[in-house]
């Protein structure tokens, strides 16, 4: 019996050998569960409900049932949305906590036919947002950026809707979109975010996702995510044309008195009397 707990323990400090030092940071019960275990298998973040959603503007971060109503947050949501229609967001792994991206895209494992293989959603590109009428959601179509094993499928348009629900409950999803991932039929992909961060400001969306496929193409898996947009949610200045024609002094008061209609000065003297007009200074 001696030389059986003794062939164990020879294997088990050879199996730690080659793992690495992955192998010491496990806890006794782990090691005693599965002592041939070479490495830490982290779980994917698991889909949930947050409890506040956390909001950033002018540089500040706070969460959003303190202070901002729902119809902000949609207001909010919508012109981020609008200033990035039609421009490609980066998509990211990220941590929950931090925010911050720890991959420049999400992974999941599926199965393609008989093949095991890993998909991957690096951007999506914001193709039209509109207002949905009689709700607060917004309609829109996204078209993701799916790869798998270096290979890039024909993916029809996700038609997704954007829900503001109440400060603690934003949510996007799609009613599913098909992939040509095999030779042999249609995957159809649905995706589910829960949102709970929005940074004004910086242009980004985060959230709880949930991803799942169906057909010749199966599989999913859940995480954390940051969608990264290229422009905030503030306006842009617009451009003013024809400015030579409003500028101030004499040439801006002339063009107005031109494009004015010429009236008796005796019977326009009493009513305007010393008021002149003026370009408005915005």
């Amino acid at each position: 019996m001696s030389n059986i707990f003794r062939k164990i323990f020879v294997v088990s400090i050879i199996a730690a050998s080659l793992s690495g030092c992955e192998f010491w940071n496990r806890s006794l019960q782990d090691v005693l569960n599965n002592p041939f275990k070479t490495s830490l298998v982290r779980e994917p973040a698991p889909l949930r409900m947050p409890s506040s959603v956390v909001v950033c503007r002018t540089k500040q971060c706070a969460p959003a049932k303190l202070s901002m109503s729902r119809e902000y947050i949609y207001n909010s949501l919508l012109h981020l949305l609008d200033n990035n229609n039609r421009k490609k967001a980066l998509i990211c792994q990220a941590d929950a906590g931090t925010h911050a991206c720890t991959e420049s895209f999400i992974s999941l494992p599926i199965t393609v036919g008989m093949t095991p293989a890993y998909m991957y959603i690096d951007s999506v590109n914001i193709t039209d947002v509109s207002i949905a009428k009689g709700n607060r959601s917004l309609n829109l179509v996204l078209n993701y950026n799916v790869t798998y094993n270096g290979q890039s499928p024909d993916c029809k348009p996700a038609k997704s809707l954007l829900y503001v629900k109440n400060t603690d409950n934003i949510v996007l999803e799609d009613s599913g979109y098909m992939c040509g991932m095999t030779t042999i039929g249609q995957t159809m992909i649905k995706t589910l975010l829960v949102i709970d961060y929005i940074d004004l400001d910086y242009g980004y969306i985060g959230g709880f996702y949930s991803v799942g496929l169906s057909g010749p193409a199966y599989g999913g898996g859940t995480g954390y995510m940051i969608i990264r947009l290229p422009k905030d949610a503030y306006p842009l200045n617009p451009d003013l044309t024809a400015q030579a024609k409003y500028a101030t002094g004499s040439a801006g008061q002339n063009y107005i008195n031109a494009s004015l209609p010429q009236l008796d000065q005796a019977n326009t003297a009493n009513i305007n009397g010393n008021v002149q007009v003026f370009p408005i200074k915005k």
